[in-house]
C-alpha cells in the first residue's frame, strides 16, 4: 500500500507540473523551470518517506527547501531593471522611470553644465531656469521637473499664474532614434510595442490626470514618428 501511495503521489505531481507547463507563458515558465529541481527533490523525499525511508526522505526534503530558497533569492537578485524613457533638449536630458514616475536629469549646457538635478537645491534649479529664458523647450522640461520636486516653486518665484503652461514649439523634427528613447523602447520595436508603451506612459502622464503637458506632447510625437510608416 505504501508503495502504491508513493507512486500515486509522484504521478500526481508530474501531472500537475505538465498542466502548469502547458498553460504558462514563456517568462513564467522560465522562472518555473528554475524551481523544477527543488520540486523534484522534494517529491522524491516524500515518496521515500512513504516507503519507510524516513531518514533519506527527510534529508531530501530539507535539501529541497534550502535549494528552493536559494533559487528564489537568485530570481529576485536578477530581476530585470525598470524601463526608462529619455527626453533631451538643447540644455537638459531627463530620464523617466516607468514604474515609479520619478524624473532624473542632467544639465547639458550653461553655467551648471554636468550637474545632476537631483543633487541641486531649489535655488540652483531656479538659477538654471533663469538662464533658459531664451530656450522655451528646455525651460518647459525643467518646469516639469520642478513641478514634481518643488510643487510651490512657481509661488516662490512669484510667476504669473498661467506662465509656462503652454507647449512651446519643438527644436525640430523628432528622429526615430529619439522617439524610441522617449518611449523607452529598443530600436526596431514593433507597432504593437509602440502603442503599448505610449498607452502605458499616457496613463501616468496625461495632463487630464495631473501629468506633464510637455512630456505628454513628446510621447504623442514619438508615437506618431514611429507609426508614420504604418498608417
Amino acid at each position: 500500500m505504501s508503495v502504491f501511495l508513493g507512486l500515486l503521489a509522484g504521478l500526481t505531481v508530474i501531472a500537475a507540473l505538465f498542466v502548469v507547463f502547458v498553460r504558462t507563458d514563456a517568462q513564467s515558465l522560465a522562472n518555473g523551470l528554475r524551481l523544477a529541481g527543488p520540486v523534484v527533490a522534494g517529491v522524491a523525499g516524500v515518496v521515500l518517506m512513504l516507503l519507510g525511508r524516513a531518514g533519506l526522505g527527510g534529508m531530501l526534503i530539507s535539501g529541497a527547501l534550502a535549494w528552493f530558497a536559494s533559487v528564489r533569492r537568485a530570481t529576485r537578485a536578477t530581476k530585470s531593471p525598470s524601463r526608462r524613457s529619455t527626453v533631451r533638449t538643447a540644455a537638459l536630458e531627463m530620464e523617466l522611470d516607468h514604474d515609479t514616475g520619478a524624473l532624473e536629469g542632467i544639465v547639458l549646457a550653461g553655467r551648471y553644465e554636468g550637474s545632476i538635478l537631483t543633487r541641486m537645491s531649489e535655488a540652483d534649479l531656479l538659477g538654471i531656469y533663469a538662464e533658459l529664458a531664451s530656450d522655451g523647450e528646455s525651460r518647459q522640461l525643467l518646469e516639469t521637473y520642478l513641478d514634481g520636486r518643488f510643487p510651490a516653486w512657481r509661488e516662490d518665484l512669484k510667476a504669473d499664474a498661467g506662465h509656462g503652461k503652454g507647449i512651446p514649439p519643438g527644436s525640430g523634427a523628432m528622429t526615430k532614434e529619439e522617439a524610441y528613447k522617449v518611449l523607452g523602447l529598443e530600436s526596431g520595436a514593433t507597432p504593437a510595442d509602440v502603442r503599448k508603451a505610449h498607452r502605458r506612459l499616457m496613463q501616468r502622464l496625461h495632463p487630464d490626470i495631473g501629468g506633464s503637458p510637455f512630456l505628454a506632447a513628446r510621447i504623442n510625437e514619438a508615437k506618431d514618428v514611429l507609426l508614420s510608416d504604418h498608417n
